[in-house]
């Protein structure tokens, strides 16, 4: 059985998942009904402003609302919203409940899991010293302004700790760590990682005696009592409330170390400082504390055989279809751990692939949010032609096994024409220099795409405003099609250009992604340099 996918291999999985497929263009019948109109709370609610929400068979991905909550999450929140109280008092209570539920030292809530590492960090440099908080992210004069980081654990998410404005220094090795440390060292951050090669003990050695606080990212881990992570050497571990917990969606839970905490407490709302920002009420905190009571106590067995359960009526549903083939996977690790089923078939038999079929589950009603582009690896390896979607169970609710069984049965089942890979050929060369006009929504780029062609393919650069990167693509008839990938340590940022090629030009939308749409126009670079013969000197020059 396969492990669950950590939150950095979930993220660089993006492309191959059907989640983007969501912001980009809906099927007619949704935006024929996406008319909005007065907001009316029920079950309708979302369709009430002409927004068709989602079967959720993919994870806890905060661009599609992350988990629901667990009914005593939602009593307790609308219970706290009905009465006023000292915020601080309530902190140290919840905080002293949770050091009780879970066994460690302390506990916090904070306005997410991103917003929790960014506290941490305020701590680790501040040491809650509130002369050095209203400094951040200026660390002149302070003495802890550096954070250990394993490459690996180089994700997106730590422009949460790099928006205090320490330097991030990127390590490849255990040995490199221990030359790493220093006195302006503040804290070191790992993302979660339980297999063979997990890092946490062996940096626990060597950071503990030098008394260098540890930042786990736990995100989407469900949470284990004892806390493995602090048993194996953390300081802080911090989870996302509104994933396998099932909490506020707008709040994240930090176990550990009780005078850190306070510190990060300290550069929390309500108080005024860089943390000011990311306010945690008083709702979502008791909302938290509802959801780890919630889960000590729920029976984790029996909703697992629940989520198989809702696998197995799927299942059973498609491999009715001749050629489909299905298998569950059960993760052991602790990131997004829940079961999942490969649906996989031969694209050549049924004439679809995962993508597409992942995008018309996502794009026409009912919308259901599925992994694309995988299926069973295993399968895959076995035989090359093979393609898949992936539905995953652990946010489904009771009856989504029925909807999605019946729909993904009679997605996979149309009889549809064999693909063909002809290519429409070229209506122009556009191979040159092309100078870009990009409108982001409130500002334009200058950006340069450097163009060859060999008949429908195309290959060159792109010039963005700050990097050059490769640039692949194709041109059918008159539809251009380019990519190209600006890459920064922790970051990555997808141009897929979707032009239209006419009367010189090269127009159409660039999708961003989760950084949603651009519009640009390319028109051939005009070189103004008159043509002339270039000399060249015999010798050196005898005046310069």
């Amino acid at each position: 059985m396969s492990n669950g996918l950590t939150r950095r291999e979930l993220f660089l999985m993006g492309n191959a998942l059907a989640v983007p497929t969501l912001l980009g263009r809906l099927d007619a019948s949704l935006e024929a009904a996406a008319a909005a109109g007065p907001l009316v709370a029920g079950p309708q609610i979302y369709q009430s402003l002409g927004v068709e929400p989602v079967i959720n068979c993919c994870g806890t991905f905060t661009i599609i609302g992350g988990s629901v909550e667990r009914p005593e999450v939602r009593a307790a929140m609308n219970a706290a919203a009905k009465h006023f109280v000292q915020i601080d008092e309530l902190a140290d209570a919840v905080g002293r409940r949770f050091a009780e539920l879970t066994g460690a030292e302390w506990g916090m809530v904070s306005a997410g899991c991103a917003a929790g590492l960014k506290h941490v960090t305020a701590a680790c440099v501040t040491g809650g010293n509130p002369e050095k908080l209203i400094r951040i992210p200026d660390l002149s004069g302070l003495d802890k302004t550096e954070v250990i980081v394993p490459r690996s654990s180089r994700t997106v998410y730590d422009h949460a700790i790099r928006n205090v404005g320490v330097r991030m220094v990127t390590i490849e090795s255990i040995e490199e760590i221990e030359r790493a440390i220093n006195p302006r060292t503040a804290m070191i951050y790992l993302m979660a990682d339980n297999g063979p090669n997990a890092m946490l003990e062996q940096v626990a050695r060597v950071a503990g005696p030098k008394n260098i606080p540890i930042l786990v990212d736990a995100a989407a881990e469900v949470l284990t009592i004892p806390n493995v992570h602090l048993q194996r050497g953390a300081t802080i571990v911090a989870y996302s409330g509104g994933k396998a917990i099932c909490g506020p969606q707008c709040a994240g839970l930090l176990l550990g170390r009780k005078d850190i905490l306070q510190s990060a407490w300290q550069a929390s709302s309500p108080h005024h400082g860089p943390g000011r920002d990311n306010k945690v009420g008083r709702e979502e905190t008791l909302g938290m504390l509802a959801a780890v009571e919630a889960w000590v106590n729920r029976d984790h067995t029996a909703e697992w055989k629940t989520w198989l359960g809702w696998l197995d009526t799927i299942s059973k549903r498609v491999m009715t279809i001749d050629g489909v083939k299905t298998a569950v996977l059960e993760p052991t690790d602790l990131s997004n751990k829940s079961p999942s089923l490969a649906i996989t078939w031969d694209a050549t038999a049924l004439n679809v692939v995962g993508d597409d079929v992942a995008e018309e589950l996502a794009t026409t009603k009912p919308r259901i949010a599925v992994g694309a582009g995988g299926g069973d690896r295993a399968a895959q390896a076995a035989a090359p032609g093979t393609t898949g979607i992936t539905i995953t169970a652990w946010q489904m609710q009771p009856g989504d096994d029925t909807i999605v069984a019946e729909r993904v049965h009679a997605v996979l089942s149309r009889n549809r024409s064999p693909r063909t890979t002809e290519m429409p050929r070229p209506s122009g060369d556009v191979s040159g220099r092309w100078d870009v006009d990009v409108e982001f929504y409130s500002s334009r780029s200058q950006h340069t795409l450097q163009i060859e062609q060999d008949g429908n393919w195309i290959q060159g650069s792109h010039r963005g405003d700050f990097s050059t990167r490769e640039l692949v693509g194709m041109i059918e008839g008159d539809k251009v099609t380019l990519r190209s990938v600006d890459q920064r340590p922790a970051d990555s940022i997808t141009f897929i250009f979707a032009g239209t090629l006419a009367n010189g030009t090269i127009s159409g939308p660039i999708h961003l992604g989760e950084y949603l749409t651009a519009r640009f126009t390319a028109r051939r670079h005009a070189y103004t340099t008159a043509h002339t013969r270039i000399r060249v000197p015999s010798g050196p020059p005898l005046a310069t």
